[in-house]
């Protein structure tokens, strides 16, 4: 048999296999976002208007009626709607007659220092990417201003903000090209904007893995330094212009891991209550603290100011999960969210079409299932951003 053949067979049906599904994943998305296959943030309707800003909507009612902050769009019933950036607009005009700082406008201020949050786990189907995607578009929401780094080769947070790899990064444009060995660029050059106001993007692809090569070859050389710095001194790069940065990691601990890391400020932690998923967090721990080790042996500073357990795809009539959720309550207390993240239909479908539950409309799904998942979903993002505010010596 001529295996040389049957590989190359093989590598020809592998390379073929990805054309063609890069192809049609393109296809979709001029279909789903024309004319020109980019994607745009939904209106909000008045009410989520208010709820996002924290006011009553008779009072958004009131400045609409008296002229005041942007004019929301009409529907034929004369109902109003606010775009993200009309949302934004409203934040600022409200803070200059809030009663403190901060009320309409939440981030740093004046000693705060920028909040990096890795969020990770290395098991798939932990959530990871959910949980990234939805935290960095609900805290942009709310004011904060946002980055949100893929550091996953996978790619799947870049795609949920309408960037195809294959398609819309042919030359790079990673978090690489800021922490590669030879001739790194500046950050700044590879941050997108994103078409949510308050939320950046460097998006990622294949190329990550190139640090993953580069950096065993370089330590051998002995010129990597502290390689597990990079991704810390790209991002202080751009400090000054972000109050958050939320960081998906790769699914393996590896030197990306490593360096995201010693970069966070908080960690969170995905955690499917499964007990397969448990016992393979307990080896993630483990490796964790032995690299943290490492890391912190070499100088590092490895304090973080926060570091908590979110418990993703959740079902509360599921008696094992419970059984799972009460070990890890009784065993991590507070450092387990009040909040879960629970398993629902309306996420997933909103995933099919490469969005998130913020960025689809309620009429798209049962009012109960909708409804559901967002409290969810908010409940979670906001007990983190009250993490956030803590840290900044805020109540």
């Amino acid at each position: 048999m001529d295996t040389k053949h049957l590989a190359d067979d093989l590598n020809a049906v592998i390379r073929q296999h990805s054309e063609w599904l890069a192809t049609q994943l393109h296809a979709q998305r001029e279909s789903l976002f024309p004319p020109d296959a980019a994607k745009a943030m939904r209106k909000f309707t008045s009410g989520e208007a208010a709820t996002l800003l924290g006011v009553d909507d008779s009072y958004l009612r009131k400045l609409h009626l008296d002229g005041k902050g942007p004019s929301p769009e009409l529907t034929k019933s004369n109902r109003r709607h606010y775009s993200a950036a009309d949302i934004q607009s409203l934040r600022r005009l409200l803070e200059t007659n809030a009663r403190k700082p901060g009320d309409y406008l939440p981030g740093r201020r004046d000693g705060d220092h920028m909040q990096i949050i890795g969020v990770m786990n290395f098991k798939g189907g932990s959530g990871k990417t959910t949980t990234a995607a939805h935290l960095a578009q609900r805290l942009a929401l709310k004011g904060y201003r946002v980055l949100a780094v893929d550091l996953d080769p996978q790619a799947s947070l870049t795609a949920l903000h309408g960037v195809q790899p294959e398609y819309d990064m042919p030359e790079g444009g990673t978090l690489y090209d800021a922490i590669r060995y030879e001739d790194p660029l500046p950050l700044q050059q590879i941050i997108r904007p994103t078409y949510i106001p308050n939320l950046d993007l460097i998006p990622g692809n294949l190329e990550l893995m190139e640090f993953e090569h580069e950096t065993p070859r370089v330590l051998a050389q002995g010129h990597a330094g502290l390689f597990f710095f990079r991704v810390r001194e790209a991002l202080e790069q751009v400090e000054q212009n972000y109050d958050v940065v939320v960081i998906d990691c790769p699914p393996q601990l590896g030197f990306l891991t490593m360096s995201a890391l010693s970069a966070a400020t908080g960690l969170l932690v995905t955690i499917h209550p499964e007990m397969l998923d448990v016992m393979s967090m307990s080896q993630f721990l483990r490796m964790t603290a032995d690299l943290m080790d490492v890391i912190a042996e070499s100088g590092a500073d490895m304090s973080h100011d926060w570091m908590r357990y979110v418990l993703t795809r959740y079902e509360p009539t599921d008696a094992p999960q419970n059984r799972v959720v009460a070990f890890l309550r009784t065993m991590y207390g507070d450092k387990v969210l009040n909040a879960p993240m629970l398993k629902s239909t309306a996420i997933s479908d909103a995933g099919l079409t490469k969005q998130t539950l913020y960025e689809v409309e309620r009429s798209a799904f049962t009012r109960t299932t909708y409804d559901r998942a967002m409290e969810s979903l908010n409940a979670v993002n906001d007990e983190i951003a009250t993490l956030i505010q803590q840290t900044w010596g805020r109540p």
